[in-house]
C-alpha cells in the first residue's frame, strides 16, 4: 500500500515514527508525501497541552473526511492521543480503522494489513512495557540530523503533566542498543546526534543501578561520522559532575543543555511538584557557566499556573532577568484532565496566563539580542540547514542551537555549500534570536 504518515507533537514522538517507517517500508509498503496517492494514512498523535490535543484532534477528523470520500482503504491513529482516548476514537469515529498505543506502535504493520482485509485493529500492550527493537528506522530530518530517544516514560508526576499515564514509568533503552542505533543514523550520514526522553538525565538508573548518560555519551563519541551530540530535556536537580565533566571535556558534545525548570518562584514550584528551589536553581546554573563557560542554556517555563499571584510573576520576571538564559520558552499553563493541576483551586484566566507570557517573551528578547550582540567578532563553527531563497546566503546553526526550537544563523556567502556542511563562520551581526555572518576565510574588516 502507498502510505501517507503525519507526525505530530515533539521529537521523542518523531523518533517512534521513523521506527514505524522502517516497520512499513521493510514490510513492502510504499511511503508517499502527498494525501491524494495514499491508500493509507498514519497519524501518530500528541496531546501533551490543549493546543497540541487541538491539532491531533483536526488532523484526525480531516483524515476522517478524507476517508469518507472513498479515497482512502485504511485510516490508522497511533501516539499520545491514541492512549488517552482510544475509546472515544474509536465510538466517534468510525473512519478510523485501527489504534494503536504509546507501547504498541511495532504493530503498525499488523494494523495496516488488518485495516486493509477489512478488519479493525486495537492494540495497547502495558504502558510500563519497553518496545521491542524495530530494526533500523527511516531518517526523516533531511538526514544529517537525528534524534535518538533513549528512555520512555517519566517516573516525576509534576501536577499538571499528563505523560505518566500515557507514558508509563521511566525505563531506559539498553544501552547495546541504542549504540547500534546511532551507528545505523551515522551510516546514513546523520553528523548530529540529539539525545531525547523525557528526562535524559537519570538514564540507567532503572537498568545499572546508578545514572550512566555520561557512559553513554562517551561510547556515542566514539561513533565515526558523529560530530555533534547534543543532550536535552536536563532536569536541574539530576545533573551530576560526571555528566558536567563529560559536556565539558568531550570534543563531539555540545556546549549546550537543555534545563526545563517551569517557575522560580518557591511557592509555585512545590505546587507544581518540581524537585527544585530557586536557590538550587540558581546554584546549578552558576556550577554550569563556572565549569563550562561558553555553555548555552535553554529553559521552559509556565505562565498563570494555578495560584500563581502578581508576586510569584514578578519574581519570576526577576529571575528571568537575572538569570539571562540564552534560550528561553513559555508556555501558557494547559489544564490537563486526570492530572492533580487540573483541580486545584484559583485557576489563572487564560488571557492573563497569555499576558504573563507575553512579558516574560518581551523581557527574553532584550536578553537574547544582547547575549547575541556580544558574540559579534566571534567565530564560530556552523552546521548549514540550507539555502536562503534568491539570496547569496545559507541557513545554518551553531552549536548552541538545537533544531527547531531555537534561532539560525545567516551565512553570506556566494560560494557553493550543502545541506549538513560545516564551516567556520565569523558573526558580523545579531538580531533578536538570530545571528548573521560569513565564512571566517572571507571576512574582511
Amino acid at each position: 500500500m502507498k502510505i501517507l504518515f503525519i507526525s505530530l507533537g515533539c521529537d521523542k514522538n518523531l523518533s517512534d515514527s521513523e521506527e514505524m517507517l522502517g516497520l512499513l517500508t521493510r514490510g513492502g509498503h510504499e511511503i508517499v508525501d502527498d494525501e491524494n496517492e495514499a491508500d493509507a494514512i498514519v497519524i501518530n498523535t500528541c496531546c501533551f497541552i490543549g493546543d497540541a490535543k487541538e491539532e491531533s484532534v483536526n488532523t484526525i477528523l480531516e483524515m476522517a473526511d478524507l476517508k469518507k470520500e472513498g479515497n482512502l482503504k485504511a485510516l490508522v491513529v497511533t501516539g499520545c492521543m491514541a492512549q488517552r482516548y482510544q475509546k472515544e476514537i474509536i465510538d466517534e469515529i468510525p473512519e478510523v480503522d485501527a489504534v494503536l498505543g504509546t507501547t504498541s506502535y511495532a504493530d503498525i504493520v499488523k494494523a495496516i494489513e488488518s485495516a486493509e482485509a477489512g478488519s479493525r485493529y486495537e492494540k495497547y500492550n502495558s504502558i510500563d512495557s519497553l518496545v521491542e527493537d524495530t530494526g533500523k528506522r527511516v531518517l526523516t530530518t533531511g538526514g544529517h540530523v537525528g534524534y535518538l530517544k533513549i528512555a520512555e516514560g517519566c517516573d516525576k508526576h509534576c501536577t499538571y503533566c499528563i505523560i505518566p499515564s500515557l507514558r508509563g514509568k521511566f525505563r531506559s533503552i539498553p544501552e547495546e542498543r541504542l549504540l547500534r542505533q546511532a551507528q545505523d543514523m551515522a551510516d546514513q550520514g546523520v553528523k548530529e546526534l540529539i539525545l531525547v526522553a523525557q528526562e535524559t538525565t537519570v538514564y540507567g538508573t532503572d537498568i545499572y543501578g546508578k545514572k550512566t548518560l555520561h557512559l553513554l555519551v562517551k561510547k556515542l563519541c566514539q561513533i565515526k561520522g558523529i560530530r555533534w551530540i547534543r543532550i536535552l530535556y536536563c532536569y536541574p536537580e539530576e545533573i551530576y559532575d560526571e555528566l558536567i565533566e563529560t559536556i565539558r571535556d568531550e570534543k563531539k558534545v555540545c556546549h549546550y543543555l537543555d534545563l526545563p525548570i517551569q517557575h522560580a518562584s518557591d511557592r509555585i514550584l512545590k505546587r507544581m511538584g518540581r524537585r527544585t528551589t530557586q536557590a538550587e536553581l540558581r546554584a546549578i546554573v552558576e556550577k554550569l557557566r563556572r565549569e563550562i563557560p561558553d555553555i548555552i542554556l535553554r529553559t521552559t517555563l509556565i505562565s498563570g499556573f494555578p495560584g500563581e499571584t502578581q508576586e510569584d510573576h514578578e519574581e519570576l520576571m526577576q529571575f528571568v532577568d537575572e538569570m539571562e538564559f540564552d534560550r528561553l520558552g513559555v508556555f501558557p499553563y494547559s489544564l490537563e484532565e486526570g492530572t492533580a493541576a487540573a483541580k486545584m483551586p484559583d485557576q489563572v484566566p487564560q488571557e492573563l496566563k497569555e499576558e504573563r507570557r507575553d512579558e516574560i517573551m518581551e523581557l527574553q528578547q532584550e536578553i537574547s539580542l544582547d547575549r547575541g550582540t556580544a558574540r559579534v567578532g566571534s567565530e564560530v563553527l556552523v552546521m548549514i540547514e540550507g539555502k536562503v531563497s534568491g539570496e547569496p546566503a545559507y541557513i545554518g546553526r551553531t552549536y548552541g542551537d538545537a533544531p527547531k526550537v531555537d534561532g539560525y544563523i545567516f551565512v553570506q556567502t556566494g560560494e557553493l555549500m550543502m545541506t549538513g556542511d560545516f564551516c567556520k563562520v565569523r558573526v558580523t551581526g545579531a538580531l533578536e534570536y538570530d545571528l548573521i555572518g560569513v565564512p571566517a576565510d572571507e571576512y574582511t574588516e
